[in-house]
C-alpha cells in the first residue's frame, strides 16, 4: 500500500506543475525522480507506472469517441437508405456511376414525325419561291425598260395590276440620262429710255458652282431651280401652254426666280429695270460607258419659252421696297 501510495504521489507529481511553478525542486530532478521511482519500489510501483503510461490513451479518448460517432452516423444513414426511408425535400441524389442521362425533349420541327417534317420543308420551299417570284415581278415592273420587260411585259403587268400597283416610284422608272441646263435672259429698259436684251445667264451653272466644293450646300442651291423647272414641264403641254391652275402658278414661280437671280447678277445695270424675261433649256445626252457600244448624239437641244412680262412682279417688288422704306422712316 505504501508503495502504491508512493506511486500515486509520483503520478500526481508528474501531473502537477513543474519547473518555475515548483521552486522546491528543479525540472531535471523532478523528471529523474519520477522516472526512477518505479524501478526502486518493485512490482506494485510498476503497476502504477502502467496506469501512468495509459494516461495518453485516455487523453485521446474524446477524438476516438468523435470518430466512432461519425462512423455510427454513417452506418445509420446507410441503414436508413437500405430501409427505404424518405429523403429530405429538395435533396438531389447523384446518379449512380455508369448510368446514362435521359435525352433532352425535342422541340419545333424536330419534334414532328418524319412525314410531317417533309411536309413542313416542302411548304417553306413553296412560300420562299412565291415570295421571290413576287419581288422579281414588282422589280421588273418598276425597273427601266430592259430585255425581260420587252419580252414578258404583259405577264408582269397581269401579275402586278391592279392589286400590287406601284405608282409612287420606289425605283426611278426612267432614270435621268440627260443634263438639263436652265438659262434665262431679260429685256431691260435703261436709264436713258432704251431697251436692250441681255445675254443668256446659265442659272444651273451658277448653282453648280455654288455647290461644287461646298460640304454643306443649301437646299435652295440644290433644288429650287430644278424643282421649279420640273414643275413647269409637268404642268404645260408641248406648245408651252399651261394646263390648269398649276401651269399658271408654275410660270409665276419661274418669273420670280428669274428676277431674283438677275438682280443678284446685276443684269439691269445702274438705273435699269427688267421688263420681260425669257427662259430656255439646254439638254445634252449623258455619254454612255465605253463598254456599252451605245451611240448617242452629243449635240445639245434647246427649248425656248415665250417672253414673259414681269411688270406685276416688278411693281410688287417696288411697292414692297417703298413700304419697307416708309416703315423704316417712321421708326426713325
Amino acid at each position: 500500500m505504501d508503495a502504491y501510495d508512493k506511486g500515486s504521489d509520483a503520478r500526481q507529481g508528474q501531473d502537477g506543475p513543474v519547473g518555475p511553478d515548483r521552486p522546491d525542486r528543479p525540472d531535471g530532478e523532478a523528471d529523474a525522480a519520477e522516472t526512477t521511482a518505479p524501478e526502486a519500489d518493485g512490482a506494485p510501483e510498476a503497476a502504477g507506472a502502467g496506469e501512468a503510461a495509459d494516461v495518453p490513451e485516455v487523453a485521446v479518448v474524446p477524438e476516438a469517441a468523435g470518430a466512432a460517432e461519425v462512423a455510427g452516423a454513417a452506418e445509420v444513414a446507410g441503414t436508413a437508405e437500405a430501409a427505404g426511408a424518405p429523403e429530405a425535400v429538395g435533396a438531389v441524389r447523384p446518379a449512380p456511376p455508369g448510368t446514362a442521362q435521359p435525352p433532352a425533349p425535342r422541340t419545333g420541327v424536330a419534334a414532328l414525325s418524319p412525314r410531317y417534317q417533309v411536309g413542313a420543308v416542302v411548304a417553306l420551299a413553296v412560300v420562299a419561291v412565291a415570295v421571290c417570284a413576287h419581288i422579281g415581278m414588282v422589280f421588273l415592273h418598276l425597273a427601266p425598260s430592259n430585255t425581260l420587260t420587252k419580252q414578258h411585259g404583259d405577264v408582269v403587268d397581269e401579275w402586278v395590276f391592279p392589286e400590287f400597283e406601284q405608282n409612287w416610284k420606289l425605283f426611278a422608272p426612267n432614270p435621268l440620262q440627260q443634263n438639263v441646263s436652265v438659262q434665262v435672259r431679260a429685256e431691260v429698259s435703261t436709264a436713258d429710255g432704251e431697251i436692250r436684251t441681255t445675254g443668256w445667264y446659265d442659272l444651273s451653272a451658277e448653282d453648280g458652282r455654288a455647290i461644287d466644293g461646298n460640304p454643306l450646300p443649301s437646299h435652295t442651291q440644290q433644288n429650287e431651280l430644278r424643282r421649279a423647272w420640273d414643275f413647269f414641264v409637268a404642268s404645260h403641254d408641248s406648245d408651252d401652254r399651261p394646263v390648269g391652275l398649276r401651269g399658271t402658278l408654275s410660270e409665276t414661280y419661274l418669273r420670280r426666280i428669274a428676277l431674283l437671280r438677275l438682280d443678284r447678277d446685276g443684269a439691269a445695270g445702274p438705273g435699269g429695270v427688267v421688263e420681260r424675261v425669257q427662259y430656255r433649256s439646254r439638254t445634252t445626252n449623258v455619254e454612255p460607258p465605253p463598254w456599252s457600244g451605245e451611240k448617242v448624239s452629243d449635240r445639245p437641244t434647246f427649248r425656248e419659252l415665250p417672253w414673259w412680262s414681269v411688270s406685276a412682279e416688278t411693281r410688287g417688288a417696288k411697292s414692297g421696297q417703298a413700304g419697307q422704306a416708309a416703315r423704316e422712316g417712321g421708326a426713325a
